[in-house]
């Protein structure tokens, strides 16, 4: 297993951990412990950097975003908030692209929520594909008690996610709710006790990497994003094309040849020459 520190925000601290396991997940570390992960100008950098660099490897098939310490993202550094909302500081905006990488990223990506999570944390979270979050995790959207709006496309995404009458209570009222709440609502795929949490995500993460054509989940998720504002009818010729180019695909011809032959797949991986949405 091997360990690459992105960048540091100081020469002792790195910002972001990656580690790239033998399986093809890589696992990217929000590393701000000591300020809970908060989310600052070089975090997003680096954040934006990782994906860039996990969307030209071949070799990383899954990502498992987590934090490390308490919390996953509670949001802004509340210094860069104050330098943003006095106008001393503002954010940066035109330097980065819009927060949504991991719904355009082809590759899956895995929310490991194992404490604070709102603000850009929140956002970030609901862009993942897949959201495994700890019993000690708590959530809050926050923006309207900071006097501002819904974010990244957030007011969109979230009552796809957990229906427009939960989205309205939780962007309205900015409230805390616990991960039991919030997979009640739909918000989350597995809850866990917190020593359960990164394993459990990881072996997930492994068993699509191991057994899953990196190229078809990609389309796949082209299809839910896409899907979702469609009609049926619309998003069946859609998957009929689809379907005419990923029998032409030699992802295909190895899924069921390894079937038949009773054994693990061996399937291409993703890499520079691959196009994101």
């Amino acid at each position: 297993m091997s360990t690459n520190e992105i960048s540091t925000e100081n020469s002792h601290q790195p910002v972001i951990l990656s580690e790239l396991n033998e399986h093809g997940v890589l696992l990217l570390t929000l590393n701000r412990p000591e300020r809970h992960n908060s989310w600052t100008v070089e975090m997003e950098e680096l954040y934006n950097e990782s994906f860039d660099k996990a969307a030209a490897d071949p070799r990383v098939r899954v990502v498992v975003l987590t934090g490390a310490g308490r919390s996953f993202c509670p949001g802004m550094d509340m210094a860069v908030l104050d330098g943003a909302s006095s106008g001393a500081k503002p954010w940066p905006t035109d330097r980065f692209p819009p927060r949504t990488r991991p719904m355009s990223f082809l590759k899956p990506v895995i929310a490991a929520i194992n404490g604070a999570c709102a603000g850009i944390g929140f956002n970030q979270a609901l862009m993942c594909d897949l959201r495994f979050a700890s019993t000690a995790a708590k959530f809050s959207a926050a923006f309207s008690a900071r006097g501002l709006v819904a974010e990244d496309g957030v007011s969109w995404l979230l009552q796809r996610i957990v229906g427009l009458g939960n989205a309205s209570d939780l962007l309205l009222s900015s409230r805390r709710f616990t991960a039991t709440e919030a997979m009640d609502m739909g918000l989350l795929n597995r809850v866990l006790e917190p020593d359960d949490l990164l394993p459990t995500a990881m072996e997930y993460a492994n068993q699509l990497a191991d057994t899953c054509s990196p190229s078809a989940m990609a389309v796949i998720k082209r299809q839910l994003l896409d899907d979702g504002d469609r009609s049926f009818h619309a998003g069946r010729d859609a998957a009929i094309i689809a379907l005419r180019a990923a029998r032409r695909a030699p992802d295909y011809r190895e899924g069921v040849t390894s079937f038949m032959e009773r054994r693990p797949p061996r399937f291409a991986g993703l890499g520079a020459g691959e196009k994101e949405s």
